[in-house]
């Protein structure tokens, strides 16, 4: 898998929010952090290079507060070192509500945000 940079081809903005998640998949807990996070999925650093299998599915959570953690299911879209990229393919109506938030509030532009809603909706979530 490849990692490209291709800004123009981008339809959701990424911010960039640097937290500490863990990502559980093949029956492990991978400890990582956010490089970035968008509505349709993340950059991941693991600190080292990727020992996890590039075909399975994963689920990572982020705890923003003691009461508030988004969720999302995913899968690897591409590898570079330390640093993994997934793609979104299912998140609670709880954490996309959070990860709206979280969304709107670094863009800090609610219409380019519904237009990023509308864009997802488009691809299917």
């Amino acid at each position: 898998m490849t990692f490209e940079k291709n800004e123009e081809k981008r339809r959701f903005h990424r911010i960039f929010y640097s937290a500490e998640a863990v990502l559980a998949g093949e029956g492990k807990l991978y400890f990582c952090k956010i490089v970035d996070l968008s509505l349709k999925g993340c950059l991941l650093d693991f600190g080292e290079p990727w020992s996890g299998s590039l075909e399975k599915p994963y689920t990572l959570t982020l705890k923003l507060s003691d009461e508030v953690s988004i969720v999302m299911d995913l899968e690897v879209v591409h590898a570079a070192g330390p640093q993994i990229g997934f793609k979104c393919l299912h998140i609670d109506i709880d954490s996309i509500s959070s990860l709206r938030r979280l969304v709107e509030l670094n863009l800090g532009d609610s219409e380019l945000l519904e237009r990023e809603l509308a864009a997802l909706s488009e691809f299917g979530g």
